[in-house]
């Protein structure tokens, strides 16, 4: 799986999904720091990376402003040891991988998966 980390998210976890096997980028490591939100959906989009992040403006993006997306990933937990928070995103990759293409919410409790067309 091609992944894109926005600069909002844990880091650890890109680590994790790296060690796993997936190609891992993230903003202010291998792209420039504190690029604007819509540069990051669209570099994502491009390079057809799931983007994981915790910053609810891309939510805005996608759904008022209809930008393209290759899959977002939101991350709305609130601060938790390292080892939930892999066992959440663990959870999505193995029960919802076939809707990674559309804008999937994880909150500690529940996962909504939502379409953007």
């Amino acid at each position: 799986m091609r992944v894109l980390f926005d600069q909002s998210t844990d880091r650890r976890l890109a680590l994790y999904l790296k060690e796993l096997g997936h190609d891992v980028t993230v903003v202010a490591a291998d792209y420039p720091p504190s690029l604007p939100d819509e540069q990051v959906l669209t570099i994502a989009q491009q390079e057809q990376r799931i983007l994981v992040t915790e910053d609810r403006d891309f939510g805005e993006l996608i759904f008022r402003w209809h930008r393209r997306h290759a899959g977002v990933i939101y991350l709305r937990l609130t601060p938790m040891e390292l080892e939930t928070k892999t066992a959440r995103v663990q959870a999505v990759l193995n029960r919802y991988a076939e809707h990674l293409d559309k804008f999937v919410v994880v909150t500690e409790r529940a996962v909504r998966v939502r379409e953007t067309t």
